[in-house]
């Protein structure tokens, strides 16, 4: 008999994708579906990028260099510039989304067997890569209670074994939306060069902080071996089928292991490149109004979520997420029956339950992520159907 791999068996299921079949079936039954559970913007793609794609003239659709068209990442190290990440072209190699970048940065940097830590809850893909390069988590829990701040640095310490290769950061944070400080990006910095640890620090939503200003990994003086930046176009553009990341390193033994691995998947997206190459040139204030769109729907989620009776969330500094702590007993079960039992006025909303963000079994377990990406007529008209589902799941219950 045929049997899959170990790896195939362990390879978890996305939190954020898993209940998808309710809701498919919800809809069929004519129930409008509020998809809070993933981060797909409503933001229109700009119709600037998009033409630069429509209007790309060759005969041939050839093969891009493995590392990207150099064209693409010399305009990607004028748009670093502008947010004081000083990198050339040779040290951007673009990816296949970010997930690739993440991908190729573990199996670059660890070996199987090895160890990452990652302050929990995380976004949960790192799970499934980890997975892919035999890799083992190491989750450090933050709380809900500090909004989900960076733990102590005793407790990173605590952890690091013989096996730690690396610290995975997210900033600002899939799923918590906590903006990380410069304080706390130093105290980061000064544990991996004092471990000889690779700091992976995924900034896909560099562009969205709404109080305080971002720091980068990059912006960290004294460890341009240690630090690997992974990045994408999919939320900073709302172009996430583009499918278009990068690694930037200054590590130069690392681009080099890296560049091996793109190699062997041949070359990146083409048409995506030239979506990426052409949104440097958007007007600098482009995200002006993108960013005031954002922080007017996390104010309206946040408003509405920690005015229902016994919910409580935090007020996220960037990207665009919230974890709310629900009063149920099981988000996952709870979470399931909004799209299978539950509907208010033909509708209902998808969440993410948290606990697929957690690596420590048993926490989140009455947590759930929003992600505010729909307009805020439309958050409002989700958060009625919650208010009115959190009432009628424990009258039940």
């Amino acid at each position: 008999m045929l049997t899959i791999s170990n790896r195939g068996r362990q390879m978890p299921a996305s939190p954020i994708r898993k209940l998808v079949p309710y809701a498919e079936a919800a809809k069929k039954r004519g129930t409008k579906v509020y998809h809070l559970n993933i981060g797909q913007p409503d933001i229109e793609t700009p119709p600037q990028i998009l033409a630069a794609v429509r209007n790309s003239d060759f005969k041939i659709l050839e093969y891009s260099h493995s590392a990207g068209n150099e064209s693409y990442r010399k305009k990607m190290s004028e748009y670093y510039a502008r947010v004081g990440i000083n990198v050339t072209a040779n040290q951007i190699i673009i990816t296949t989304g970010g997930s690739e970048a993440i991908l190729f940065g573990m199996m670059a940097c660890m070996d199987a067997g090895d160890e990452v830590i990652i302050p929990e809850p995380f976004y949960a893909n790192y799970n499934g890569f980890a997975t892919e390069a035999g890799v083992i988590v190491k989750p450090i829990t933050s709380s809900i209670k500090t909004g989900f701040s960076l733990p102590p640095i005793e407790d990173f310490e605590k952890a690091i074994t013989h096996k730690t290769k690396a610290i995975i950061i997210c900033n600002p944070n899939n799923p918590t939306g906590y903006l990380y400080s410069k304080e706390e990006m130093e105290q980061l910095k000064q544990i991996v060069v004092k471990h000889n640890l690779f700091l992976f620090s995924d900034e896909a939503y560099r562009e969205f902080c709404y109080e305080g200003t971002h720091t980068s990994a990059m912006h960290l003086s004294g460890a341009d071996d240690n630090v690997v930046m992974m990045d994408t176009i999919s939320k900073r553009y709302s172009a996430c089928g583009g499918r278009i990341g990068a690694l930037v390193t200054k590590n130069t033994s690392l681009l080099n292991a890296v560049m091996k691995f793109a190699q062997a998947r041949l070359s990146p997206p083409t048409f995506a490149q030239i979506l990426g190459e052409a949104a440097v040139d958007l007007p600098l204030d482009y995200f002006d109004a993108i960013k005031a769109e954002y922080k007017n729907r996390r104010n309206t989620i946040i408003k509405r979520l920690n005015a229902m009776p016994g919910v409580f969330c935090p007020n996220p500094g960037g990207a665009f997420y919230a974890i709310a702590q629900l009063p149920v007993g099981d988000a996952d079960t709870f979470c399931q029956w909004l799209l299978e039992s539950f509907d208010y006025n033909g509708q209902t909303l998808m969440l993410a339950p948290a606990s697929g963000f957690y690596g420590t079994p048993g926490l989140g377990k009455q947590e759930v992520r929003l992600a505010y990406v729909l307009n805020t007529t439309a958050i409002n008209a989700a958060m009625d159907c919650l208010e009115k589902a959190l009432e009628e799941y424990n009258n039940i219950h």
